[in-house]
């Protein structure tokens, strides 16, 4: 719709009984609050986020990646292995992505690349932290430096790529466990 047209249209509106022009004034304008509400309830649903950073390759791309995230997930449900996106402990604007480690009670190897702790040093993750970690090691900035991470951080479990279509994924927890 171009600005000729919207401006051709108000002009048509003086032609007409005030209470008419308010009564469609008022029906479109319900239309865009209802549409703008929509919105805003869905996002509690889920969301459609944009990843960047090189801290998940090879699962997430450097950039360019579509993500669908679930918002309604159970975080009692949550398992090892899952990616999940929280608010960042470093900085509370951030949304990161990360892979989850470790569960309340666990303990588990503090970096087991051995470049930020040796890899003999151990933690046991508090009770309503989880340990999380990117797949990429070298370059991820994860509970090897800002420890176990609070489960009220925690945004969303994510649940497909969809964009770009020819690396269209939904993920699958790819977690196998070693019985000793």
């Amino acid at each position: 719709m171009t600005i000729a047209t919207i401006l051709q249209r108000l002009r048509g509106f003086r032609d007409q009984p005030w209470q008419h022009t308010t009564k469609i004034l008022s029906w479109k304008l319900l239309h865009v609050a209802n549409f703008l509400a929509a919105l805003h309830a869905l996002s509690y649903v889920g969301r459609i986020s944009l990843m960047t950073g090189p801290s998940m390759l090879p699962t997430l791309a450097n950039e360019g990646d579509w993500v669908v995230e679930n918002c309604l997930f159970n975080p009692d449900k949550l398992q090892r292995g899952d990616l999940i996106t929280f608010r960042s402990p470093l900085d509370r604007k951030r949304i990161v992505c990360k892979r989850v480690i470790g569960f309340p009670g666990d303990v588990i190897c503090v970096d087991p690349t051995g470049v930020h702790a040796p890899s003999t040093e151990h933690v046991t993750v508090p009770k309503g932290h989880i340990w999380v970690m990117g797949d990429n090691a070298a370059y991820s900035r994860d509970s090897r430096q800002y420890g176990p991470v609070s489960m009220g951080l925690i945004q969303g479990k994510l649940y497909a790529r969809i964009w770009p279509l020819e690396n269209f994924t939904i993920f699958r927890n790819p977690t196998t466990y070693l019985d000793y």
